[in-house]
Parts: structure tokens; C-alpha cells; sequence
């Protein structure tokens, strides 16, 4: 394909990136030789600059011709005043200067009517595309104030940041991996975006598993062999369940729907490790301050359900406990909490009518500056 321009410029907030963005940088890489990707956030503003300009990296990684750089622009915008025009451009053309690419630029992609302007102000061509928004019916907007009805149209880590990760946790045997499985099964019924929802399983569970094992396979032949009861938990193997399970987490928001469900996290690590080891360590504590915000926690209680010995659990002892513990440490977090009860299909109607409050009180994201 040729590429009748030298460098082209494509500027915008990027509040957050969609389809329509990329369809723009597209355009540019398919007829500049170079490209330079503006990215410019207020300070006021939800998603930080930061973030976006990663986002935006991260999608145009194999695409050696294309850079990405940030700029903070705090200016209003009033397109019929030339001395905002003038500072506008002057951040962008300071940007440009710490990008890889020259800063003189000879075309100007943009799909708002102030690209003709904008070019004029750079001495280049102005490449107007889909200015009717036909092509891309999307905007910054229009994801900011629905982005459940726009999932389709934004990549994989703005996902991650958007969606609202539900996490059920409490004491063994109290139901937290059926009430997660339930409602991550009920919102994919919901179709649409809901249809990708995703749930997170325990990998501390995962782990134990694995060390029962090999305890198992090392234990001398004349023994018995060793049961959960026997197993020896350190310090490393609970910031390993920690690191893993936030890991997992991760991948599951990058590929799923708006509403994440996962069964534990690695606050409730902290308490598991104070469970077994008599107090939590800094790695532990870091990795659960390390989280992606929580939309909410969902406690499952001991009273409703018989504990149930399958191979892999030796606490229905400290099941009280536990469950204290757990008020205790997620009403110190300061993320809204509620704690479930009653049969299975009650607790699955509390969990749902937890998400739809969630879902409902919307994403909160600042108005760019007008």
C-alpha cells in the first residue's frame, strides 16, 4: 500500500479508546511512512492519561511506525477562541517533541470538524474521516455514559479497567465457589454483553490439590497416606496464591463481559493466611492493596450450610471465626459488602440484586473539559 504522507498526526482524549479511535490510527499507518498518536487528558478526568496511552500502545505494539505519547491538557475547549487554539497546539506540538518521530507533520486524521482547522495550524493535509459517524457509530461519549452497550467497540485492557469485578468470599465450606458459579451462570443469560461474563475460580484450592499430592507421592509406603490435615503451609505459598489468583483475575476482565465474578481474591488471602500462619506478612498484605477496585463483596455465612469434608478442607472448627474475621477485614477495606444467606436460590437472588445495584449506580467517569 502506499503511503503518500511522511508523518501524520491523530490527536484526541482517547476518554476511553474505542473502535473509532483505531480506526483512525489505522488510517494514518495505512498512508503515512510514521505516525504520532496524541493522547491528552485533563487532570479532572476519570481515566488517567497514563492508562491510555499504554492502552493505545499495547494495540499498536507490532506497528514499529506508530507512536504513542501523553500530554496533560488542562485548557477548556472553545474552538472560536485563537487563544485556546494556540495552546492546544502549542501542548501538541510539545508533545510531538518527545515523541521518536519529527515534529513537523504533513497530514492531520481526524473524524471532528476542527481537523480542517487543526491541519491548517500545522501546515498539513487534513484527512477528514467518518465525520458523520457512520462508519463507527461509537464516541468517547457515548461508552462513557453506557459502556455496557458498548463493550464490542474497546479493546481488551479498557475492558479491564471498566468492569465491575464482584467477589464472593468466606469460610470453607460456606458456598462462596456454588453462589459464584450461580451468579456468574445467571448474568451470561442476560445475553449481550453479559453473555461474556467471566468467573475467577480459588487457585488456593488449586494449590492444595497439588501439595496433598505430592505429600503423597514423597510419603513412604509403609504410612499412611497424608491428609489435608497433615499438609505444612508457609509464607511463600500464600503470597504464591495471592500473585497467581490476581493474575487470574486479570486475564479473566481482559476477555470477559462487564461484570467480572470471582470466587476469593487476594484480600481474602490475608485472611486465610492469618488463618493458617497466625497473621499476615507484607508481600500478602501489598498484592491485596495492589487490586484493581472492587464493586462489591459478597460474604457467605456458615449458618445455612453443613460443612462438607471433601478431601480438602480440615476447618469447620474455625468457621465462626473465619466468618468474623471476614466482617472485620471488609468493613476496614472500605469497599461496600454484603453478606449472604438462606437457601441457594435466596443467596443467588441477593447476589443479583447486588450486581443490578451496581450496574445501576453507573461508572461515575468525569465530563471531559468543555
Amino acid at each position: 500500500m502506499s503511503t503518500p504522507f511522511a508523518h501524520g498526526l491523530v490527536i484526541g482524549k482517547f476518554y476511553p479508546p474505542h473502535s473509532g479511535h483505531h480506526f483512525l490510527i489505522r488510517s494514518a499507518a495505512d498512508s503515512c511512512a510514521r505516525v504520532t498518536v496524541v493522547v491528552m487528558a485533563a487532570r479532572h478526568e476519570s481515566i488517567p492519561l497514563a492508562e491510555r496511552v499504554a492502552w493505545i500502545r499495547e494495540h499498536w505494539a507490532d506497528q514499529p511506525q506508530v507512536a504513542v505519547v501523553g500530554i496533560v491538557d488542562d485548557l477548556p475547549v472553545d474552538y472560536d477562541s485563537p487563544e485556546l487554539w494556540d495552546g492546544h497546539v502549542a501542548l501538541m506540538r510539545q508533545a510531538l517533541a518527545t515523541g521518536r518521530h519529527e515534529t513537523a507533520v504533513d497530514a492531520v486524521f481526524s473524524s471532528e470538524p476542527y481537523g480542517t482547522e487543526l491541519a491548517h495550524r500545522f501546515d498539513a493535509a487534513p484527512v477528514l474521516l467518518d465525520l458523520g459517524r457512520t462508519t463507527f457509530a461509537v464516541s468517547g461519549t457515548k461508552v462513557r455514559a453506557d459502556p455496557v452497550a458498548h463493550w464490542d467497540e474497546i479493546e481488551p485492557p479498557v475492558r479491564a479497567w471498566l468492569t465491575r469485578r464482584i467477589v464472593v468470599l468466606g469460610a470453607e465450606s460456606t458456598g462462596t465457589t456454588t453462589l459464584s458459579r450461580d451468579l456468574a451462570t445467571a448474568l451470561r443469560t442476560r445475553g449481550g454483553a453479559h453473555a461474556l461474563t467471566r468467573w475467577v475460580p480459588e487457585y488456593g484450592r488449586e494449590l492444595t490439590v497439588l501439595k496433598l499430592a505430592r505429600a503423597r507421592a514423597l510419603a513412604a509406603p509403609d504410612r499412611p497416606a497424608p491428609g489435608v490435615a497433615e499438609l505444612d503451609w508457609d509464607d511463600g505459598d500464600f503470597e504464591t496464591v495471592a500473585h497467581r489468583q490476581n493474575r487470574l483475575e486479570q486475564d479473566a476482565a481482559r476477555t470477559g463481559g462487564p461484570v467480572l465474578v470471582c470466587d476469593t481474591d487476594a484480600l481474602a488471602t490475608t485472611v486465610w493466611q492469618e488463618r493458617y500462619r497466625g497473621r499476615t506478612t507484607a508481600p500478602v498484605r501489598d498484592l491485596a492493596a495492589a487490586l484493581p477496585p472492587r464493586a462489591r463483596y459478597l460474604l457467605t455465612t456458615h449458618h445455612d450450610v453443613p460443612f462438607d469434608d471433601d478431601g480438602l478442607r480440615d476447618g469447620e472448627h474455625l468457621r465462626p471465626w473465619m466468618t468474623t474475621r471476614f466482617r472485620e477485614v471488609l468493613t476496614a477495606s472500605g469497599v461496600e459488602w454484603v453478606e449472604v444467606s438462606g437457601d441457594r436460590r435466596t443467596r443467588l437472588d441477593c447476589a443479583l440484586a447486588a450486581v443490578d445495584r451496581v450496574l445501576g449506580e453507573g461508572w461515575g467517569l468525569a465530563d471531559p473539559l468543555g
